[in-house]
Formats: C-alpha cells, structure tokens, sequence
C-alpha cells in the first residue's frame, strides 16, 4: 500500500491527504481499475480512521443523522449553520 503511515501525519497534513482522496474518488470508482479501487477504499479507510481517532468529540450536523434527514425539508442543506 502506499503512502505514509496516517498516524504519521501531522494534523495539517492528514487533512491535505482527507481533501486529496475524496477529490479523486469519483473518478477512481468510475475509471479506475478493480486493484485502484481497492488501493483507494484500503487508504480512505486508514486516514478516515486516523482522523476519526483523533476527533473522537467531532462536531455532527444534525441533519447528517437518521431523524435529522428525516426533519430536513426538501432543498435544506445539511451542514451545520454557523
């Protein structure tokens, strides 16, 4: 597998590394080989892990739950309003 060891990263780099792999996962599930596709989901999950490891108390919108998508009317975005 490639790539640095996700608890190697500092927090800065380990968000730069989160922001690369989402960006490039449409077109890897798309266009990208069964061995790319499986390289990409085994690294997502690593830093996905990584990150959720060390924000255990990370801030959840409420209309990113079950009940919230539920209440959330149709067009309402659901990211947390500031």
């Amino acid at each position: 597998m490639a790539g640095v060891d996700p608890g190697r990263l500092d927090d800065q780099q380990l968000m730069r590394e989160l922001e690369t792999i989402h960006r490039t996962r449409h077109d890897t599930l798309l266009y990208g080989s069964n061995d790319a596709l499986r390289t990409h989901n085994e690294r997502m999950a690593q830093l996905e892990g990584e990150y959720l490891r060390r924000n255990p108390r990370r801030p959840v919108a409420a209309g990113r739950t079950r009940e919230g998508a539920r209440e959330r009317g149709c067009g309402e975005s659901a990211a947390p309003r500031t």
